[in-house]
């Protein structure tokens, strides 16, 4: 499935820059880093740029949902988005208990392990519903999105490369 979102974003951003491609890539929940760094390696992007650019891409929103999901699913609850919100919280319900067991340690597999479902953006909204501290959740988080990086550009720049040539 990633795949196909990241084809379709190469596709839709036709004309753009490639480096951009990944930043933008990135910032977006569900495809996130690891559809960042594969659009970026699809694209021609170097190795280092493209870890950086999806990095930072993927990290900006997240001190933004930590700070404000609360409030905002709260807001959207009022509101005809009450359905959608609580299937949201129920869906990071169901996946909090692979975090909260380990709390941190958890935090950091759950972003760390580049599968679907998994992630900055649900790790930090799990985090977030399960009140962890914000600052030490940023840390993990953003442990866990370097390393979810490093994997991708294993895979990428590494084995997908050598299966090509």
């Amino acid at each position: 499935m990633a795949d196909k979102i990241v084809q379709y974003f190469l596709n839709s951003f036709n004309g753009i820059s490639p480096k951009a491609v990944v930043f933008w890539v990135s910032m977006l929940p569900i495809v996130e880093l690891r559809g960042g760094i594969l659009a970026g390696y699809a694209l021609g992007v170097p190795l280092g740029i493209n870890f950086l650019l999806a990095f930072v891409g993927n990290m900006i929103p997240i001190p933004f949902i930590l700070a404000f999901i609360r409030m905002i699913l709260r807001y959207f609850k009022k509101t005809r988005f009450r359905k959608i919100v609580i299937a949201l919280e129920k869906r990071a319900r169901n996946k909090s208990g692979k975090i909260s067991k380990g709390a941190y340690w958890g935090l950091y597999a759950f972003v760390a392990i580049p599968i679907p479902g998994t992630g900055a953006w649900m790790g930090t909204l799990i985090a977030a519903l399960l009140k962890m501290n914000k600052k030490k959740t940023l840390i993990t988080i953003t442990l866990g999105v370097i390393t979810a990086g490093i994997i991708m550009s294993i895979i990428s720049y590494g084995v997908i490369a050598h299966f090509r040539t």
